[in-house]
């Protein structure tokens, strides 16, 4: 699914020269992943992750210069990309059940949304208030603001994992 998400993603990938291509690759494999915990047992537990991460996805989008409509239409294409891997599965459920499940994907992506906004928005306002850079957008503009990126992105990982982790060695 994440090649796919690149493929679409295009020339965004690489719009900034301050985000390395390796870094949103990573950032849209946790997406996936915590979006996947958010459908199963875990979704109460997992649900506060879903929306740091999702806001900073839009932090970054942000830092890579794009626009407020392109977070928008990347974190769309999640949408685009679970529909097709999931129908078949989706198909072969009861009707009842397809369609509870198909809307419960789609509240949680429209959330991710909400909170890509948010954090996009909220790295604008701080890169106008603090630097800009010459075409008025915030840019990592140093080594260290990009390896506090990746190591945000990291925390959030094992967050997910500790919760997988503890979950799954629970008794039951």
């Amino acid at each position: 699914m994440v090649q796919q998400w690149m493929l679409w993603l295009g020339d965004r990938m690489i719009a900034s020269n301050s985000i390395p291509l390796t870094f949103v690759k990573h950032e849209l494999e946790l997406i996936i992943d915590v979006f996947a915990s958010m459908v199963g047992p875990l979704r109460r537990e997992t649900k506060p992750i879903w929306f740091k991460v999702t806001e900073q996805y839009g932090r970054h989008a942000a830092a890579r210069g794009l626009a407020a409509g392109e977070v928008v239409e990347e974190m769309q294409y999640l949408r685009e990309l679970l529909i097709r891997f999931l129908a078949p599965a989706i198909a072969a459920l009861r009707p009842r059940q397809g369609m509870a499940l198909l809307l419960r994907l789609n509240r949680l992506v429209d959330r991710g949304v909400a909170m890509a906004v948010v954090g996009y928005t909220d790295a604008l306002v701080a890169g106008f208030l603090a630097h800009d850079n010459d075409d008025g957008g915030p840019v990592p503009d140093s080594p260290s603001e990009t390896a506090h990126m990746e190591q945000v992105l990291q925390e959030h990982r094992t967050e997910l994992e500790r919760i997988i982790t503890v979950t799954h060695s629970a008794p039951t």
